[in-house]
């Protein structure tokens, strides 16, 4: 069974920064097949806004994040990160990461780690 578990999170002003991890245990080395970080605000759905393609090191960026955020992985570490920057009052959420080894997508999750913007 894959666990994931998320650091990182905490209170930043406003234009600030913050690294995110993920790191699994349970998965070979080099299984995971999808890299993914959701974020989930009060009241509303959870969303996906950055994802990385192992095979092929393809990323894709939500357009309220991109540009901002980048998500990177270490694939020998079995760690994968998301580095945020300028970031903003709405940026505050529940932050999860989410992976799978190729038979379904968001297969596992982790517990989430909280990202809190100060305007």
């Amino acid at each position: 069974q894959v666990q994931l578990v998320e650091s990182g999170g905490g209170l930043v002003q406003a234009g600030g920064s913050l690294r995110l991890s993920c790191t699994a245990s349970g998965t070979r080395t080099f299984a995971i097949f999808h890299w993914s970080w959701f974020r989930q605000a009060p009241g509303k759905e959870r969303e996906l806004i950055a994802d990385i393609r192992t095979d092929v090191e393809s990323t894709y960026y939500d357009s309220s994040v991109e540009g901002r955020f980048t998500i990177s992985r270490d694939a020998a570490r079995k760690m994968a990160y998301l580095q945020m920057t300028k970031l903003q009052p709405e940026d505050t959420a529940i932050y999860y990461c989410a992976v799978d080894e190729g038979a379904a997508r968001w297969e596992y999750w982790g517990q989430g780690t909280q990202v809190t913007v100060l305007s």
